[in-house]
């Protein structure tokens, strides 16, 4: 007969594989098993289907946590729902510049993010399954809307998908007026293309284009002549440009020539300067002669009153002959004796 197994020795080696297997887990965890990880609440609106819980966390790309809870959630202030979700950061997931780890899980390290514009946001995961995860980036311009009331709750606000943004848009639009609007459209093309004068529309569009063509023949038929002519006039200007530059050149020239005749070392220059020279002498010869005591001037005015006695005594002979022509005859003497 065999001999039977001692429990024992079954129980101790089984409790020895439990153990070792503790260890193992232990040291591949680096001692994180017992470390308690920060958590952070994130309140969505709008439906969560497809997100559940141990649906990855990620930041720009990279997980950084999971999620843990999903529950509804009142706004008492808005008076609605929302899906509260409550995520796990794992610690030491970032690092600096420098190799310092940062640790996203901590309240002033989130606070910072969140004011440079950290939000929250649902992605999809799989578009056959339909499973969500939460994504987390930055987003400065959307504003930061905070749902939870107690202040120790560690909360990152989020944001609408695009698909929640695009159906908050097509809700908006005032779809009773559109219609209304597309209605009257349609009736008022169906009256345009009922009248008659629109069906005329397209004969009288031919008949335009037919009367253009011809002012298009006959345009270019009397620009040709015009534009040889233009040709022609483009010709003799180019040829007057060119005599009018050859005489711009001549004068140059000439006015170098009078330039150089101009300048003091030049002869002109030298004789016109001693005819200046000359000419002053002679001013000045003439203003000597006609001073008021040259003896020129002097005689020049005896002359001149010897002359006014010659013409009053002239005038005098005059009159007394137009009075007695007799006289001419009898001679002075009887002129005088004569009453």
């Amino acid at each position: 007969m065999s001999r039977r197994a001692s429990p024992t020795l079954i129980g101790a080696f089984v409790l020895g594989a439990v153990i070792l297997a503790v260890v193992t887990v232990l040291l591949v965890a680096g001692g994180q098993v017992f470390q308690e990880r920060p958590r952070h609440v994130i309140y969505f609106e709008g439906a969560a289907q497809g997100l559940q819980i141990g649906a990855p966390v990620l930041f720009l790309g990279v997980k950084v946590g999971t999620v843990k809870q999903i529950q509804l959630g009142l706004d008492e202030r808005n008076d609605r729902f929302t899906v509260l979700v409550t995520v796990e950061v794992e610690p030491n997931v970032a690092r600096s510049r420098a190799g310092k780890a940062i640790d996203l899980g901590k309240r002033v390290t989130l606070k910072c993010l969140v004011e440079r514009g950290l939000r929250a946001q649902l992605r999809i995961q799989s578009l056959l399954t339909g499973q969500l995860y939460v994504d987390l980036d930055f987003h400065p311009d959307k504003p930061a809307v905070f749902v939870a009331i107690d202040p120790d709750v560690s909360e990152i606000p989020s944001i609408p998908t695009p698909v929640q943004e695009f159906t908050a848009r097509i809700e908006n639009v005032p779809w009773d007026r559109f219609i209304a609007q597309v209605s009257a459209i349609g009736d008022a093309l169906d009256k345009l293309l009922a009248d008659p004068a629109t069906s005329e529309i397209p004969r009288r569009l031919e008949t335009a284009l037919t009367h253009l063509d011809l002012l298009v023949s006959k345009l270019d038929a009397e620009t040709q002549p015009t534009m040889a002519a233009l040709r022609d006039d483009l010709t003799e200007l180019q040829a007057t440009l060119l005599v009018a530059q050859a005489a711009l050149n001549r004068l140059g020239a000439a006015a170098d020539q009078v330039n150089m005749l101009a300048s003091p070392e030049a002869p002109v220059a030298a004789g016109l300067t001693r005819a200046a020279e000359e000419l002053s002498n002679a001013a000045r010869t003439v203003g000597a002669v006609a001073g008021e005591e040259s003896p020129s001037v002097v005689h020049l005015n005896a002359a001149l009153q010897e002359m006014t006695k010659a013409a009053r005594s002239l005038r005098v002979l005059a009159e007394t002959l137009e009075q007695r022509p007799e006289s001419l005859l009898q001679g002075k003497k009887a002129m005088e004796e004569r009453p």
